[in-house]
């Protein structure tokens, strides 16, 4: 799946425009403890969470992790947003619950 994908199913917003939307990643990740983030993820990893500091974006960047997805409509500062970029850390933020996100991804698609 890549991040063109995930925009779709999540309805989501890309904050980090000119990000690689072709960006695959085979697996995701839902978290907001960045040490269980640390501890679990590998590289390449889908992130998706609750928490908009930018304690995520240094915690996905030293992960190495694909993308952060930011649930419940919750969006970044322009200064964690700025990092993302300077890291090429592409962001996406969701409506959706953490719980529906997961599901939306993990489901095979019916138009498909």
């Amino acid at each position: 799946m890549n991040l063109r994908n995930v925009l779709d199913r999540l309805d989501g917003e890309l904050l980090t425009p000119g990000s690689d939307l072709g960006l695959e990643f085979t697996r995701v990740f839902a978290s907001d403890l960045m040490s269980d983030v640390l501890a679990f993820t590998g590289p390449g990893e889908l992130l998706i969470t609750g928490l908009v500091n930018g304690h995520v974006v240094s915690t996905a960047a030293v992960a190495d992790v694909a993308a952060v997805v930011f649930v419940q409509g919750k969006r970044p500062s322009a200064a964690v947003v700025g990092e993302a970029r300077d890291n090429r850390l592409p962001l996406i933020s969701t409506p959706l619950s953490t719980f529906e996100a997961c599901i939306r991804i993990g489901s095979p698609r019916s138009d498909a």
